[in-house]
């Protein structure tokens, strides 16, 4: 790979989630300040949305990860479950031991009393839900049941979602209006702008390891922002491409037309426009293939 060509201790541009790398321009700092607020605050719901690829999954491990040990906090990554199914999750992320054949009223008042001996120890939960717009609407009003467990003072259980822009058109939905009259903060995430985009690309190079002066040309950095629409994830996908490509050219920085050529081989970047023909299409998968031998990475929600 080519982290000794330039320099660096690890992979700057991967695309798992990792709270070593966040990056806290206005837009997610902002976004950050409001669920730390809201989680003090500890009434409702909260909601944060954004597009694929604006760094949803990674808020919130940082935003978990910035909770001190005052709050208790549970994580549900893949919410598409019915409505038992989900709050049976939700009992076992609150490690709530249960009988297999636990009917409804059980499982509720087992949660209920988990819930109160950890609120008598002045311990806040938060339930962090991502992919929430994938919830059947079923599983939502569940999660709406779940707040209702309370003290006199207060919420025993505040959950917060984190899903694409379909989840505003499903809280819309009749059957479900007394959760998103629930919602009292909500924030939604913005693609990055190109000077955020280049104070992001310097972050983390930083983080993994490069000294060097700058790596990505004016023209480059034009050429990405263009192509990612600044989108973190794609930006990490093209900026991990271009630096391929340069490495396998034996070139210490990178130039517009190595983001071009990451972004032609590329799909998301071809939806906005990158398209180009197959065989130089093909040109450029061979160099890439040959500079590190393939990619395999997982996806950054």
């Amino acid at each position: 790979m080519y982290t000794a060509h330039f320099g660096l201790r690890e992979l700057p541009f991967g695309i798992t989630p990792d709270t070593s790398f966040f990056f806290a321009c206005t837009s997610y700092q902002e976004a950050l300040n409001t669920l730390v607020i809201a989680a003090k605050n500890g009434e409702g719901f909260i909601k944060i949305t954004g597009e694929v690829g604006t760094g949803k999954t990674l808020l919130c491990r940082k935003f978990m990860a910035t909770l001190d040990d005052s709050f208790v906090t549970a994580y549900i990554p893949n919410p598409q479950l019915e409505p038992r199914a989900l709050v049976m999750a939700v009992a076992d992320e609150l490690e709530i031991k249960l009988d297999k054949d636990v009917d409804q009223h059980q499982l509720f008042k087992a949660i209920n009393l988990r819930l109160l001996h950890l609120a008598r120890d002045n311990k806040r939960v938060l339930l962090c839900i991502d992919e929430a717009q994938a919830m059947p609407i079923e599983s939502l009003e569940a999660l709406r049941l779940l707040t209702n467990l309370e003290t006199e003072k207060r919420k025993l259980l505040q959950i917060v979602m984190f899903g694409q822009p379909e989840l505003d058109a499903k809280l819309q939905d009749n059957a479900i209006r007394q959760l998103n009259q629930r919602i009292v903060f909500h924030y939604r995430l913005a693609p990055l702008t190109r000077d955020d985009m280049a104070f992001y690309l310097s972050h983390r190079l930083n983080i993994a390891g490069f000294s060097g002066g700058r790596l990505f040309r004016p023209g480059a950095m034009r050429a990405l922002h263009q192509a990612s629409g600044g989108f973190p994830r794609l930006i990490n996908i093209l900026a991990h491409k271009a630096l391929m490509l340069a490495y396998g050219e034996g070139s210490h920085d990178i130039g517009a037309r190595h983001v071009r050529a990451a972004a032609r081989d590329t799909g998301a970047a071809k939806a906005r426009g990158w398209a180009w023909p197959r065989w130089l299409a093909a040109g450029t998968a061979v160099l890439l293939l040959a500079a590190c031998g393939g990619l395999g990475w997982m996806s950054l929600k």
